[in-house]
């Protein structure tokens, strides 16, 4: 009995080395299966931007009537499927776009928050290279439907305000669901079931990456389900998507890349989300250098969404490799607008307050008293943006 089971054992371990040998994805009945992860090339990457970026939108002031053309291009179009799925408090159509026949289900949400656009941006330049016919895109669409709402809170959006008509931030209002809005996501979220969930959203200009000088352009999470933080199977494969878009974003922008902290919130959409079986990944975009328009970070949120795709469509089996996702650092509170120097007096910080002046959208500085500067970063040395547009 013993030679037989020696004798097994040697079989299988024999088996094991010329798979391995033979086949650099190895799948064995006797070890935990493991796929490396592709991450795209950062050049095709980039290639893909340029042919796909929606010039019609850029700045941060983005609208419902800034995107209309947008969406009603689409109702003709044999791909994307376009379709009012709500209204705003307003009475504001809210739009989702559907695309690819893949069993992998993807939902994609934009301006929850009114006033932030960048990820709306980056959401038109993907649908213009998913409406391409090219082989990545034939990749993931055969693995993948992805449904988008690319302005949820349309209300918001034309005031810049995170909140909504009402005054609620949707963000806060998972559970109580008192806007309209909200259950439109959650409708259409129970509706289209699906597998992975993008929460997009842009950051303040305050956040750096923890241990560098440099601001947090792009900052993820994989929200908790409850207080304990305990990582589920469920946010596992969150931080594993995430781990693929850090990866591809370092050799692009690196040590530009954030973690926000787990705490979980009880009224927030995505750790609610995530508590109900919906993989949730909240992308946050922040502040590159000299990109207060965030032309420059919508491509690296374009980036970001085009890897989390890929790795959906492209991944059989999720392993341990979500570890790395703790090897992205913290975001920290350390950045000012702007610091202005004085010979003879101590130093003033300032940090811009985007407000609507004459139907544009200005950044004005305001003086931030009673701060400790050291240990402090900024922006700019004693130079003010003279003008913005929207």
């Amino acid at each position: 009995m013993v030679e037989k089971l020696i004798a097994l054992m040697t079989f299988v371990y024999i088996c094991n080395i010329a798979t391995e040998a033979f086949f650099p994805y190895r799948i064995s009945i006797f070890v935990k299966d493991h796929f490396d992860m592709q991450i795209l090339d950062k050049n095709k990457a980039q290639e893909l931007f340029t042919v796909s970026k929606e010039f019609g939108l850029c700045g941060r002031w983005i609208t419902f009537d800034d995107i209309k053309n947008l969406l009603l291009a689409f109702e003709n179009n044999q791909n994307i499927h376009s379709l009012s799925i709500g209204f705003s408090e307003n009475g504001i159509p809210i739009y989702n776009l559907q695309i690819g026949n893949g069993d992998k289900k993807i939902l994609i949400w934009t301006q929850m928050h009114g006033n932030e656009s960048t990820g709306t941006k980056a959401i038109f330049d993907l649908l213009n290279l998913l409406n391409q016919d090219i082989l990545i895109v034939e990749e993931m669409l055969s693995a993948c439907t992805i449904s988008i709402i690319p302005m949820l809170n349309p209300d918001g959006a034309l005031r810049y305000t995170i909140a909504n008509a009402k005054g609620i931030d949707l963000n806060r209002d998972a559970v109580g669901r008192v806007a309209i809005e909200s259950n439109v996501l959650r409708n259409h979220l129970e509706e289209f079931q699906p597998d992975f969930c993008f929460n997009l959203h842009d950051q303040r200009t305050i956040f750096g990456v923890e241990g560098t000088t440099n601001p947090a352009t792009i900052s993820f999470l994989a929200p908790s389900e409850d207080e304990t933080r305990y990582i589920t199977v469920g946010r596992q494969k969150a931080m594993y998507i995430i781990t693929a878009m850090n990866q591809l974003l370092q050799t692009i922008i690196p040590h530009h890349i954030g973690r926000y902290t787990d705490e979980f919130y009880p009224t927030a959409t995505g750790d609610n989300f995530q508590k109900l079986g919906f993989h949730t990944i909240l992308i946050e975009s922040g502040h590159y250098h000299n990109d207060y328009h965030r032309e420059e970070t919508r491509r690296f949120t374009f980036f970001a969404i085009l890897q989390g795709v890929y790795s959906i469509a492209k991944t059989a089996f999720f392993n341990d490799d979500y570890q790395a996702y703790f090897n992205i650092p913290n975001n920290n509170e350390i950045f000012f607008d702007v610091v202005k120097r004085f010979k003879n007096k101590e130093d003033e910080v300032y940090q811009y307050k985007e407000q609507i002046v004459d139907n544009q959208l200005k950044f004005i500085p305001k003086k931030i008293e009673g701060v400790n500067l050291k240990r402090k970063l900024f922006h700019n040395e004693n130079d003010f943006l003279l003008n913005f547009y929207h």
